[in-house]
């Protein structure tokens, strides 16, 4: 089982020669140590477990290798920690916050506040479930999925050009369906987000401990588990409806989408 088996991840790996070289000096040294997705997690757990200076500790990475140039993922824990933050504050009176929130972490945090600011984190993260708009970067074909030591895992992996072209044609079809709206504005920030990366970069999505649940989800519904799962037909399904003006198309592959992450995110109430 993994550290944090409740965890997806959507990350951008921009080539390594565009970090400083201060960067790509402490990643290189730390190759074999610190870039794994499992030291992330552990890194995470222990900061739920016991208060760590995130802004002073030095931050790991994520390494992927293709056609022979390396690109990096930086955690950017200290930077989703903020975020982090913010939005606990946005969504709790102040006087709850104070009970989850250790005063001595917000302080900090909120001291380095205009330097986060400036920062755009390569790494997004989400609990219990995926925005369907992350499957809309991606097409079946790029997607690998299986069991390794750790139960069933999925990962989509494409070239940032072709996920920022998705998410602009998805964009439209959803404006043009539904006008001005929250679901177009995720989008637009989504977009908004790509644009920040080097062009040459690739676009993950990484399943992260969700696989395990969407594998036993499917399993006990009578589907063949993690190779069942059809998240980025659903979505590409749903949006051809849109585009075409057909709403039996289109709601049948939200439907479907929406039932199975439900089905996941129920797991959250068994904890």
């Amino acid at each position: 089982m993994l550290p944090t088996p409740y965890v997806a991840y959507l990350r951008v790996y921009e080539p390594i020669e565009t970090f400083s070289e201060h960067d790509r000096s402490y990643w290189n040294i730390r190759t074999n140590t610190v870039t794994s997705s499992r030291a992330e997690q552990v890194s995470s757990l222990k900061r739920v477990i016991e208060f760590q200076d995130s802004s002073n500790l030095e931050d790991g990475a994520h390494f992927i290798e293709n056609d022979g140039h390396y690109f990096v993922a930086p955690w950017s824990t200290a930077r989703r920690c903020w975020s982090a933050l913010n939005e606990v504050k946005s969504s709790f009176p102040k006087p709850v916050v104070e009970f989850f929130v250790p005063r001595k972490l917000e302080e900090i945090l909120n001291m380095n506040s205009q330097t986060y600011e400036r920062r755009i984190p390569h790494v997004l993260s989400e609990t219990w479930m995926i925005p369907p708009r992350w499957f809309a970067l991606f097409e079946p074909q790029e997607r690998v999925r299986g069991k390794n030591s750790y139960g069933a895992f999925t990962i989509v992996r494409t070239r940032l050009e072709l996920a920022k072209q998705r998410c602009i044609k998805s964009h439209q079809i959803v404006r043009q369906a539904f006008g001005p709206g929250p679901v177009e504005e995720e989008l637009v920030q989504l977009l908004n987000w790509l644009n920040v990366f080097d062009t040459r970069s690739l676009v993950e999505l990484d399943y992260g401990g969700l696989a395990l649940y969407v594998e036993s989800s499917l399993k006990s519904n009578g589907e063949a588990g993690i190779e069942a799962d059809s998240s980025i037909e659903d979505v590409l399904k749903s949006l051809e409806g849109l585009a075409a003006g057909d709403g039996a198309l289109a709601g049948s592959g939200y439907e479907r989408l929406i039932t199975r992450w439900r089905r996941v995110a129920s797991f959250e109430q068994a904890m």
